[in-house]
């Protein structure tokens, strides 16, 4: 399976938008950048869907463009008016080459989904790899309306639970992606999110 990170040259502020190319070609998470359907349309003349890890701004603002675009389903865990699919936790959506399993990890968004395979994560913003805060694990903010970190370190336990050793691919919302162990970056950061110190100094 062929990830192409399509917001790569964002200038402005954005998540990392995944377009996985294979059986079935899908993009995780539309983004913020405009244009980002131009850049879709370089690696593929049709998207079978969007998946959603979550419905904050930086991860949707470009959506209804992707989707005026290509026709493509929308899978979402939270309503929106242009979902086809609704995920819940235990689903299995088809990305690329790959079987995902969908895992709910609230915390730093009530609707977030990370979605696991044998090999790769799409962790969205629960778990990163680096970030202003901390390299080789880190984990999301929650000090604004909504958020808990105590949530958060639960779902970070819960995609350690589910999550499968072989995995060795992990593309977050934000920050670089990484190959290797991948359960190592994890533990990482949930031993970082359970010191339950501010993630930045104004939280």
């Amino acid at each position: 399976m062929d990830v192409v990170t399509v917001t790569a040259d964002a200038d402005s502020f954005t998540c990392n938008a995944y377009l996985a190319l294979g059986e079935r070609d899908v993009l995780v998470d539309a983004g913020a950048m405009p244009g980002v359907e131009d850049v879709v349309r370089e690696h593929t003349d049709s998207l079978d869907a969007v998946v959603l890890t979550h419905q904050h701004g930086d991860h949707v603002q470009e959506l209804d463009a992707v989707l005026d675009a290509f026709d493509a389903d929308l899978y979402a865990y939270a309503d929106h008016p242009r979902r086809t699919h609704e995920i819940a936790d235990g689903d299995s959506v088809e990305i690329g080459d790959e079987s995902f399993d969908v895992v709910h990890t609230p915390g730093h968004a009530d609707d977030h989904v990370s979605l696991i395979s044998d090999s790769t994560i799409f962790s969205g913003d629960v778990v990163v790899h680096d970030d202003g805060a901390f390299d080789y694990g880190s984990f999301g903010r929650t000090d604004m309306a909504g958020q808990s970190r105590e949530v958060l370190i639960e779902s970070i336990e819960r995609i350690l639970d589910r999550l499968p050793d072989s995995v060795e691919h992990m593309y977050a919302g934000h920050g670089d992606e990484f190959h290797g162990e991948v359960v190592d970056v994890i533990r990482t950061a949930l031993e970082r999110a359970e010191k339950r110190e501010p993630k930045y100094p104004d939280e």
